[in-house]
């Protein structure tokens, strides 16, 4: 007798090193949440730390808490624990501020790094929509031109009219892959920059800013991360930049002596250059206890049960669900996939409802994609399998 879905869920799940790690998390056996491409799951031990901070640290230690609980170094300081899950070496990413925020800083400071005889900006064409609006109002202040294409024909786009190029490193309708190292090297060749945006693909596999030469970038922490709703972003400025990164937000908290309170602007040394005003502590401390969650875990084992998961739910998915109701668009290729299914579907909308109701939860693209993202911390096998019976299910009674 072959074995059923069910069970060769079960048995994968037996074999999960990182299974473990889902207890770390507040998560309900009722519900399986596939959202956390948009929302990570609480870590459960953050409360507790939040509670502390508020009563204790602000409560009682008041101002004392930005020396004595280490409030004003929290940007750098949780910027070197996100550094190694993007393959960074410390003192290159600060945290602050928010996605677009740090994507205007960035494109802004890479135009003036580049700029002097080059007036384009090439822009993912697929990109998530702020990246583009920002992307245009910095080039309006400096004097470019916004180019948008496609990522798959941007290195034969690019010219020695290019400053540089933001690209999102996994399509958040999609979740294809950018080709990170390919792309990168091929904007240096040309004499440009290269920006990332790594909302969709950070904490969910390997990154390798430093290892591929990447110049900036950006990303957000409430996704894979698990940081929480508005949880600061962060910023990257790879070492060799640094001195002559030209930020366009110079802030009092960016400032080689901040309490000098002197009228003219110092830019300070290393990555600090990218803090602008003061730091939103409380969510920022959350953030820094929910890193604690990636104590001890290896990026790349991410990644393989995350290719593992989206496997497994596609053959769920093609196995039970009634031909041509859905159309994965999400690529096949391990390569080209990041750790999200998206399925084309009639009536999307109605059917993600049904499928929340129903106890699993994922989200969808307007006007007919079915986003499911599978956080390899907390997701399991079983999950997959009983998403995509759901699945089937509402589609049959529909």
């Amino acid at each position: 007798m072959s074995e059923s879905y069910e069970e060769k869920a079960a048995r994968l799940d037996a074999a999960d090193g990182l299974a473990g790690h889902r207890a770390k998390f507040a998560l309900d056996e009722e519900t399986v949440y596939l959202d956390g491409n948009s929302l990570g799951a609480l870590p459960a031990h953050v409360p507790a730390r939040m509670a502390d901070v508020i009563a204790r640290e602000w409560g009682e230690l008041r101002i004392r808490s930005w020396d004595e609980s280490g409030w004003w170094t929290a940007p750098e300081r949780i910027g070197d624990r996100i550094a190694p899950i993007v393959g960074a070496a410390p003192g290159q990413i600060v945290v602050g501020d928010s996605t677009s925020v740090n994507v205007f800083k960035a494109v802004v400071a890479a135009a003036r790094l580049n700029g002097d005889d080059r007036d384009e900006i090439l822009v993912d064409a697929t990109t998530f929509p702020t990246d583009g609006y920002i992307a245009q109002s910095a080039a309006r202040m400096t004097g470019h031109t916004v180019v948008a294409c496609d990522p798959a024909g941007m290195a034969a786009a690019v010219s020695d009219r290019t400053a540089l190029a933001l690209v999102n490193h996994v399509d958040y309708r999609t979740g294809r892959l950018q080709d990170l190292p390919g792309l990168t090297a091929a904007l240096h060749a040309a004499g440009a920059l290269a920006v990332w945006d790594l909302c969709h693909s950070a904490g969910a596999l390997p990154v390798g800013l430093d290892e591929h030469g990447v110049d900036l970038a950006v990303g957000c922490t409430y996704k894979y991360l698990n940081g929480g709703p508005g949880s600061p972003a962060y910023l990257y400025v790879a070492e060799r930049h640094q001195a002559a990164f030209d930020s366009p937000l110079p802030g009092w908290n960016s400032h080689a002596d901040p309490f000098g309170m002197t009228p003219g602007y110092e830019a300070a040394s290393g990555a600090l250059r990218g803090r602008v005003g003061t730091p939103d502590i409380l969510s920022m401390l959350a953030l820094e206890a929910a890193l604690d969650v990636w104590d001890g875990v290896a990026v790349e084992d991410v990644r393989a049960k995350s290719l593992a998961l989206t496997d497994f739910f596609l053959e769920c998915v093609e196995a039970y669900v009634p031909e041509g109701r859905v159309t994965s668009v999400t690529p096949g290729a391990h390569g080209e996939r990041g750790s999200q299914v998206a399925l084309r579907c009639a009536d999307a909308p109605a059917v993600m409802a049904e499928l929340i109701k129903r106890g699993v939860v994922g989200d969808l693209r307007r006007p007919d994609i079915l986003r499911f993202g599978f956080t390899p911390l907390y997701v399991g096998f079983a999950d997959a399998e009983r998403a995509a019976r759901t699945l089937a299910e509402v589609l049959r009674q529909a």
